[in-house]
């Protein structure tokens, strides 16, 4: 079953790769050779509670790119219109309190 979850949490981030890097070779091809640097060093965990921290972070990291990562593009007038998934988010720049809590 941790097996089936784990490839689960593998093909959700790099489909949240593919995703927010469309079209940016060198960031898909950074990005999954990263991840499967990841799984292969976490290989070896014995401990359900090591194995299942590991796979909630994963899930986590899908979607922060899936939701939280934007690579946009200028148009023809230098503007940079965000894709329909983010369109009317804003940006916010976290303060100290807000990352001390998510630490």
């Amino acid at each position: 079953m941790v097996r089936g979850e784990a490839l689960g949490a593998y093909r959700a981030l790099i489909r949240a790769t593919r995703k927010s890097f469309a079209g940016d070779t060198l960031m898909l091809r950074e990005s999954a050779k990263e991840i499967r640097n990841k799984f292969e060093e976490n290989r070896h965990l014995t401990s359900q509670a090591e194995i299942q921290r590991h796979l909630d972070e994963a899930r986590e990291a899908s979607i922060f790119m899936s939701t939280m990562i934007v690579q946009a593009k200028l148009n023809d007038r230098g503007e940079v219109k965000p894709g329909k998934e983010h369109a009317g988010a804003t940006l916010e720049i976290p303060s100290e309190e807000i990352l001390k809590k998510s630490v």
